[in-house]
């Protein structure tokens, strides 16, 4: 794959659901692309759609009807399992309330995906630790840490399997301003090493460290620019 060859490219995504007699389009004809080491907000108002485009383009759900691919794979059709597969080798995840096994420690947590995929990622757990700055809390349990100490084991388990898309749903949600500011940094340096990064966010900062955002209402995209300078 070339360097800017598009990491995932939508075309007319919709999704809809039944509530009652109703039929609720979440999604509206999404059409974008977000190329090979792009960082990209995704913003909007409550029940602009941006958790369930999320969902979709982490393969956590499939779509109404449209098109998705991740790299040249066309995935909106792909059964469950395949699904899987894909989110498991091609894709990480961050979430707003971390997502930690309470009584492993943090080292472990942060091989829990790499044991999923039956990988030996014994070398690369140290290499991370050390990128997120938590060498020296590896045998600490989660209640042993900070907020955005957990985010950070957190965001280094979802690089633990060497992703091509990092996907994070509000990761700087449950943090005050000084820590979630240290957390956007660390995207922003994860994104200058050439991650691709997709984030959902209402934090007007991690939005502005974005070099581009895609602002969602009612299920459809108003803005999907570059930020201004």
């Amino acid at each position: 794959m070339s360097e800017r060859e598009p990491v995932l490219s939508a075309a007319g995504l919709t999704k809809s659901y039944q509530r009652g007699r109703e039929t609720v389009r979440a999604l509206d004809a999404v059409s974008f692309e977000i190329l090979r080491g792009e960082f990209v907000a995704i913003t909007g108002p409550s029940g602009a759609g941006k958790t369930t485009l999320l969902n979709l383009i982490g393969c956590m759900d499939s779509p109404t009807s449209g098109t998705l691919r991740i790299g040249r794979r066309e995935v909106h059709n792909l059964r469950e399992r395949e699904r899987t597969m894909l989110r498991r080798e091609e894709i990480g995840f961050v979430f707003q309330h971390f997502g930690l096994m309470p009584t492993l420690s943090v080292a472990e947590n942060v091989a829990l995906p790499s044991l999923f995929a039956r990988r030996n990622g014994s070398e690369r757990i140290d290499e991370l630790l050390e990128r997120v700055g938590l060498a020296h809390r590896r045998t600490h349990r989660p209640h042993e840490l900070s907020g955005g100490e957990m985010q950070r084991v957190a965001i280094a388990r979802a690089l633990v399997n060497q992703p091509q898309l990092l996907l994070a749903d509000e990761p700087t949600g449950n943090l005050d301003s000084a820590t979630g500011d240290s957390i956007i940094a660390l995207f922003q340096q994860l994104n200058r090493d050439g991650l691709t990064i997709v984030v959902v966010t209402h934090n007007a900062t991690m939005a502005a460290a974005a070099g581009r955002r895609i602002a969602l209402a009612d299920g459809r995209i108003v803005t999907a620019g570059a930020q201004q300078s």
